[in-house]
């Protein structure tokens, strides 16, 4: 996978991510963008049919999504190789995505989003 696109990660992190500056500070974010971001991280919790009780935790994930909609691939950033394995499963079942909006798509035609993603 070629090096992070710095504009969607961060896109990403603002609007999953705990506030981090008053308001006032924080960039616009369209909110058809930020609506399509959540849909993805939503669809992807959905996906997960393998919940197992006591065997759940965190894992921080980055997809990356075609123009198109299509899955280009996934990088376990943190968390145990095993959800790690799990996460993937559910963001391949989740895939394709509707395609993203055009503000979030890189100069090559993609974007990648970096999120958390609780598995229960």
């Amino acid at each position: 996978m070629r090096p992070l696109p710095l504009r969607p990660l961060v896109l990403a992190a603002l609007m999953l991510g705990p506030a981090l500056a008053p308001a006032s500070a924080a960039p616009r974010v369209d909110g058809r963008a930020k609506a399509w971001v959540a849909g993805v991280v939503s669809r992807i919790g959905m996906a997960d049919r393998a919940a197992a009780p006591g065997r759940g935790g965190q894992v921080t994930l980055r997809v990356r999504i075609e123009a198109d909609g299509a899955l280009g691939g996934i990088v376990l950033e943190e968390g145990p190789a095993a959800l790690g394995e799990r996460a993937a499963r559910a963001v391949q079942a989740a895939a394709p995505f509707p395609p993203p909006p055009s503000g979030l798509l890189t100069l090559e035609g993609f974007t990648e989003l970096s999120f958390p993603l609780t598995l229960r």
